[in-house]
């Protein structure tokens, strides 16, 4: 008998296993060590959120930041309280102070617990405002802009209009004609941080809408609103992800920016950037209140922008083909 030819063998060897688009991005993932650290320390960030939202709530906290201790001021990091001086309720649930304490004996680390919740929470609040608006303003023009061109050029040069201001200022300008709140800074920074969600869901849907299953869906009679929210849409979603994973740390950025001035969050809630503020008077005499809310800053920012440059190499297509 004659041996098999090559083309036999190569058929009858068993095909590897297909992997699935999630296993492909986590092989993706793990070979992006930088991206890895971001996505570590952001889950890491999101469990100290919530757990310190756990901790410092309620009508007996655990840890307490509003508790004032005048006999325990400025303490430095990892010292012990004077339980002699001290109240049986003041006396700290670790028995030591992790972080040290503020010019008014305030737990710095109760403080610096209820602070990841507020920059968690307005980063994710902001930036679910301004991917909604994002994506619905960008849709339109993008969908519409090619029947109705004044749809496509009155939305883009509004978004040429809102580009012109100086975000920051403008924040900074709506915050002090508002009174103080919490929601009112999420509000305005996802109203003003919109614009770079809306150019990239209107260069997909500018792509997208020429494709064969888009034509095929308007063949089939769907209406706009189907063939949007349905195919396009879910389509268009990867760079968006990417722009709200950016997003978020520019918004715990501003957020700290306005607390830092005084424009942010009032008291009695207690924000890394209030807390960076009052220790700028004491960097000298009490440098952890300084450093430890500016490094905290620096470190969730640095790792969501690392996580999203992480996600815009897994959903790039090209990437992909390499392998």
């Amino acid at each position: 008998m004659s041996e098999p030819s090559k083309a036999a063998v190569l058929f009858s060897e068993p095909l590897a296993p297909r992997r699935s688009r999630l296993q492909e991005s986590w092989r993706l993932l793990k070979e992006n060590r930088l991206a890895c650290v971001g996505l570590i320390i952001f889950v890491l960030f999101f469990c100290i959120a919530i757990g310190g939202r756990i901790l410092t709530s309620g009508t007996k906290p655990v840890f307490d930041p509003a508790l004032v201790r005048l006999q325990e001021k400025l303490r430095p990091p990892f010292s012990e309280p004077n339980l002699e001086t001290l109240l049986p309720e003041e006396i700290p649930a670790l028995h030591v102070y992790v972080c040290g304490t503020d010019d008014l004996g305030r737990d710095v680390f109760a403080r610096m617990l209820q602070g990841a919740w507020v920059s968690l929470t307005v980063g994710f609040v902001a930036v679910g405002i301004a991917v909604m608006i994002g994506i619905f303003m960008g849709g339109i023009a993008g969908y519409f802009g090619q029947h109705y061109p004044f749809i496509d050029t009155l939305i883009m040069r509004f978004v040429d209009i809102m580009l012109c201001f100086p975000s920051f200022f403008l924040i900074l300008t709506v915050v002090a004609l508002l009174p103080a709140s919490m929601y009112n800074i999420m509000i305005i920074i996802g109203l003003t941080s919109w614009m770079g969600t809306t150019r990239f869901v209107r260069a997909e849907f500018l792509s997208l809408r020429e494709q064969d299953f888009v034509t095929a869906a308007r063949a089939l009679g769907l209406n706009h609103a189907r063939i949007i929210f349905r195919h396009m849409i879910p389509n268009a979603v990867a760079p968006v992800l990417v722009s709200a994973t950016i997003g978020i740390a520019s918004a715990i950025l501003t957020e700290a920016g306005l607390s830092f001035l005084g424009f942010g969050v009032p008291p009695p809630h207690a924000t890394w950037g209030n807390i960076l503020s009052s220790g700028k008077d004491f960097i000298f005499d009490a440098p952890w209140l300084t450093f430890i809310p500016g490094f905290s800053i620096l470190i969730v920012v640095l790792a969501f922008n690392l996580f999203g440059e992480g996600l815009r190499d897994i959903l790039n297509p090209k990437l992909r083909e390499r392998y």
